[in-house]
């Protein structure tokens, strides 16, 4: 797949004005300026920097695009390691100071454990679907230390199907409401599409369950989205 993002943040951390075009099945196109990938802890949400504040020990930063969650932390003083599949993104983590920065996909990582993993910026997204969420949920787990935590946030779009009375119309949707097709541009190159999810909390919730974790909610957002906390049962 064409290293899209990593491409615009190599410019932007060049000097570059860089802007990425992104498009879901469901919201359509729009654009995305790089510089909100290198905000400081000040400018993000209060989701982030609540689960900045609740990280500790050893952290995964998964899909750490420039690492600006992962920079906060460790100039807190925490280890960190941010992981993205983007070749760009990590070359620019490492400039930046992150040297245990590696290209590396999720599923492959194995062997390892952590104290805290964040999945932020709708970082549950990457299990891509319904069906795949119990397996993304299990290997999470997995690379959790006993006493771990998972911090990861989403939104529920069933907004997106609202009519203008406000009620929810999905006698189209032959599938779960938040499973959408992901793709990005930049410069006029496209990235090839790919699967993402957007999970209201209350399905996270009884998939955790499914699974014997626990499933906090820890932060409602300002348009839909929201804060969890999965962790194993003490």
């Amino acid at each position: 797949m064409t290293d899209v993002f990593g491409k615009a943040i190599r410019d932007f951390h060049q000097g570059k004005k860089a802007v990425i075009e992104t498009y879901s099945s469901i919201g359509g196109w729009d654009k995305l300026p790089v510089k909100y990938l290198f905000r400081s802890f000040e400018e993000m949400p209060e989701i982030e920097q609540t689960a900045l504040q609740m990280a500790f020990g050893q952290v995964l930063d998964l899909g750490c695009g420039a690492g600006s969650h992962s920079l906060y932390l460790q100039n807190k003083g925490l280890s960190v390691k941010p992981v993205d599949i983007s070749k760009g993104a990590i070359e620019v983590c490492r400039l930046r100071g992150l040297d245990q920065a590696e290209v590396i996909n999720l599923w492959e990582l194995k062997g390892v454990q952590f104290d805290t993993i964040l999945a932020l910026m709708n970082g549950a997204g990457i299990c891509g679907s319904m069906k795949n969420l119990p397996r993304f949920l299990r290997h999470l787990v997995s690379l959790l230390r006993p006493g771990g935590q998972v911090l990861l946030d989403s939104t529920d779009v069933i907004y997106m199907y609202e009519d203008e009375n406000g009620e929810v119309d999905l006698s189209d949707v032959n599938h779960y409401y938040g499973e959408v097709e992901f793709q990005s541009k930049y410069l006029g190159e496209l990235s090839g599409s790919f699967p993402w999810m957007y999970i209201d909390f209350y399905n996270l919730q009884q998939q955790a369950l499914n699974l014997n974790l626990q499933c906090e909610l820890i932060k409602k957002g300002s348009h839909y989205d929201y804060l969890a906390r999965l962790s194993l049962p003490e």
